[in-house]
């Protein structure tokens, strides 16, 4: 069984994955979520908040269990975890985005909804930037549509009354990945085709700049972990086994070439 480490994304916290995480905890595996700085129950100023405050937090959930961890990402959380991935990678692996930004070393998140296929994505359309630092608001109304769309009525609502102001300073921040820093940690992503928040044409290209192990399309909102989160568990215990058999093949080769070296 697996160690599973869950990123939130923005207005969010670790409250989004309290419905899958007893899903993945009844099939086995060990799971942990967290509130990110100035998120869910953590009360960081957001003047002291940044991707690299972000990342720390990453690191150090890790760095709390020997066992290293799949490390799933949710939307923006995609781009947290790339950045805690790429300074503590010997802790992480696997990494997974669920319908998340996936970057490229030097773009963040501002730059990946830029491109052309992020066109018509309904978060930084709606919300209201607020206040010095700048926070943003993301209305109820919007949240319901491009968040929580395929969600039941009663669990959308519970969602949305506990969405928090999200710190902007994170987001124009490029992920810096050093070279090699992820070399050996295989990716996965679980793509989702109703997605108004990140839209499938840009998780679609995000996937085909990134080379991912395994890709599983989910036909739902932007929030499986709440609208399909039995099919969403499935998918992690899926990445999972194949993760875990992908480092058995690379500890077996590693094995056998120490023996190699020996018999020379």
């Amino acid at each position: 069984m697996a160690r599973f480490v869950l990123v939130h994304g923005g207005f969010s916290g670790a409250w989004i994955w309290l419905p899958l995480m007893d899903r993945l905890k009844a099939a086995g595996h060990s799971v942990e979520a967290f509130d990110l700085p100035g998120m869910g129950d953590d009360h960081t100023s957001a003047s002291e908040v940044s991707l690299d405050s972000y990342a720390g937090r990453v690191c150090e959930v890790l760095a709390a269990n020997s066992e290293p961890a799949i490390v799933v990402g949710h939307s923006m959380g995609g781009i947290v975890a790339t950045q805690g991935a790429a300074r503590c990678p010997e802790r992480v692996a696997a990494l997974v985005y669920v319908a998340a930004f996936l970057p490229k070393d030097g773009q963040s998140l501002v730059d990946l909804t830029k491109l052309p296929e992020g066109d018509g994505e309904q978060v930084l359309a709606n919300v209201v930037v607020e206040g010095e630092p700048p926070v943003a608001v993301m209305p109820a109304a919007a949240s319901r549509h491009a968040l929580y769309g395929s969600c039941a009525e009663d669990v959308a609502a519970w969602a949305i009354a506990r969405q928090c102001p999200q710190p902007v300073s994170p987001l124009p921040i490029a992920v810096s990945i050093p070279p090699g820093a992820l070399n050996g940690i295989d990716r996965y992503y679980v793509l989702c085709t109703r997605d108004r928040a990140i839209p499938p044409p840009l998780q679609r290209r995000m996937v085909a700049e990134n080379m991912c192990a395994d890709v599983i399309e989910l036909d739902t909102d932007h929030t499986p972990q709440l609208s399909m989160t039995n099919e969403l568990a499935k998918a992690l215990d899926r990445f999972a086994t194949h993760s875990s058999a992908g480092a058995e093949r690379l500890g077996d080769r590693k094995d056998s070439a120490h023996f190699r070296r020996r018999q020379l």
